[in-house]
């Protein structure tokens, strides 16, 4: 009949979602924030050996770069950079992250960034959101540094029901869903009190909620855009195994292009472009 969903899929939705809320995928505040830089060591290494891995991330990073052009005058920088492979694209990209590790250029926290008021035209956030436990002081603070026209590029997780069964069952970061998030941190709270946190659905909470929208500004919204990202999840990320060869690549990004039409589905990767007024105007962007 049309219209009416069978009860075997309503079963398996039903046991998606009670699979990816298990009271135990919670986030671990015992968990200090050289969590993060043991993380990045593993990472190192994964990537190393995971060359398919390699050519997923490379596809997402010439996607972040294209939003880069054409900017004001200023430095292109990206915060939490990791083991810092967004120089592949972008060699000029100033790579910080909260750790001193050989690979990157500078220290730098995004809650109390060193860059002076506008001298920024381009920041970017690949998988950082997710672990800012007060994602509104980080906002403010970017939006300090950013020029007049410049724009900040997000790299997310998304849930849409591809992503939640993938993400929630098989990666060790919880989704987070239930949880509150926090915009402001509280009363008296400084950039060096941070501590590890993860919640991946919170990018998909925050650009799909037009009460978080609002409390963007003055960051306005440019576009946000929705992946299933297959290439990337049948890599099996960092840590997971492997699941297809590396010639079946270009039929994978293929297929991507296909199921990134329904995000609500399939997605499982999102990229938001902020912009700080004074240059190209912003198009107004509602749930995907």
């Amino acid at each position: 009949m049309r219209g009416v969903i069978p009860c075997g899929t309503l079963a398996v939705l039903r046991r998606i979602s009670q699979m990816t809320r298990k009271p135990h995928r919670t986030i671990e505040p015992a968990l200090g924030i050289d969590q993060h830089n043991a993380e990045i060591q593993a990472n190192a290494e994964h990537w190393r050996r995971k060359p398919v891995l390699r050519r997923a991330y490379a596809a997402m990073y010439q996607a972040v770069a294209a939003h880069l052009r054409d900017l004001p005058p200023g430095l292109l920088v990206e915060c939490g950079s990791g083991i810092a492979n967004l120089k592949q694209a972008i060699p000029e990209c100033i790579t910080t992250d909260l750790f001193p590790n050989p690979w990157l250029d500078r220290r730098e926290n995004v809650y109390g960034l060193s860059f002076s008021d506008g001298s920024v035209a381009g920041l970017v956030l690949f998988d950082v959101l997710h672990h800012l436990e007060y994602p509104g002081a980080a906002f403010r603070e970017i939006a300090r540094v950013l020029a007049p026209g410049g724009r900040v590029v997000i790299v997310e997780p998304a849930v849409g029901l591809l992503g939640r069964a993938a993400l929630g069952l098989f990666h060790h970061e919880p989704l987070g869903l239930d949880l509150e998030i926090r915009w402001d941190a509280p009363a008296g709270w400084g950039p060096s009190e941070a501590t590890y946190y993860a919640a991946q659905g919170n990018a998909w909470r925050i650009f799909r909620n037009p009460a978080f929208l609002a409390r963007l500004a003055p960051l306005r919204v440019r576009e946000v855009s929705y992946s299933s990202a297959l290439s990337w999840l049948l890599s099996g990320g960092y840590s997971g195994p492997q699941l297809y060869p590396g010639f079946l690549f270009p039929f994978l990004q293929r297929v991507d292009r296909l199921a990134s039409r329904a995000p609500a589905l399939f997605a499982s990767r999102m990229m938001a472009v902020l912009e700080k007024p004074g240059g190209a105007s912003a198009v107004p962007i509602g749930p995907g």
